[in-house]
């Protein structure tokens, strides 16, 4: 099992930025992994270590105001042209020139944003059951519950709480795999509850937008053009429709469209169809 270093970053307002860096050939371009809306870099535990164990370095982030991340002085700054801009700072820290992506839901738009500002040094990328057209249905789903501050006694409350909020999404989920994305989601706070490891202020921006105002996604996507991409889709995801993921396939030959069964959105990555799926991707660029 790959150890991880804990290390940090500044972005260019002040804040320190946290991340997991597991080891890898420093020959391979390094493996950046973007989390979803309010999630962190724990949700990519299981797959950075066995990435790591196959040779790859990975570095798995919390963006502003998500796990050990500092939390924003400015709510309003809780925006994706904000975490793309502090996305850029931690690869001029690093000194990456060339990067796989792996991006969850909110981190597969980041991916796709920074495809915009330099498609070039994105040696491949996968993006994990999102794209240009977002479902409203989904996106009325999340607004629904972010920023909601609810804390718990125990983790097997919590993890009872997720089961209830989420059992359609994952149907087929054990009350272990529960606590698993109980302890990734949350955290112990300084009073001893548990509660979800992010600013509640996350959700003022999304509250804030107006309806219908989405812009054109698509020359983001299609700036991926050229390299490797696995696109994944939750079969019964409510943010990515069956015909957008199909649309994205079309226009994108080098695309290979996966598609999780029995789950919504967004899938975990522990999938084993998932796993192999992102492997191949890799082995391609090894």
């Amino acid at each position: 099992m790959a150890d991880y270093q804990v290390r940090s970053w500044s972005s260019r307002d002040g804040l320190r930025l946290h991340f997991r860096d597991y080891p890898g050939d420093p020959a391979r371009p390094p493996v950046l992994c973007m989390p979803g809306l309010t999630r962190n870099a724990r949700d990519f535990e299981a797959l950075a270590e066995h990435l790591s164990d196959l040779g790859w370095r990975v570095l798995c982030i919390d963006l502003r105001g998500r796990g050990d991340s500092d939390y924003a002085k400015d709510p309003m700054t809780y925006h994706p042209g904000q975490y793309v801009e502090d996305i850029e700072a931690l690869l001029e820290a690093e000194a990456i020139s060339r990067f796989v992506s792996i991006g969850t839901s909110l981190g597969g738009l980041l991916t796709m944003l920074l495809a915009l500002g330099g498609a070039d040094r994105i040696a491949g990328a996968v993006i994990n059951d999102i794209g240009p057209v977002i479902e409203t249905e989904g996106l009325d789903r999340i607004r629904s519950y972010v920023g909601q501050g609810r804390s718990f006694e125990t983790w097997m409350h919590a993890a009872r709480a997720l089961a209830e909020a989420q059992g359609d999404i994952f149907p087929d989920f054990a009350i272990t795999d529960w606590l698993r994305m109980a302890k990734r989601t949350m955290a112990v706070g300084s009073g001893g509850r548990i509660a979800f490891d992010y600013d509640m202020k996350i959700a003022e921006p999304l509250d804030a937008a107006p309806e219908g105002a989405a812009p054109d996604l698509w020359p983001a996507f299609d700036a991926l053009a050229g390299r490797p991409l696995l696109l994944l889709r939750g079969a019964h995801s409510d943010i990515l429709s069956a015909e957008a993921a199909q649309e994205m396939a079309a226009r994108n030959p080098q695309l290979e469209l996966v598609t999780v069964a029995r789950v919504g959105h967004a899938p975990t990555l522990d999938e084993p169809v998932a796993v192999a799926a992102i492997e191949r991707l890799l082995a391609a660029l090894a």
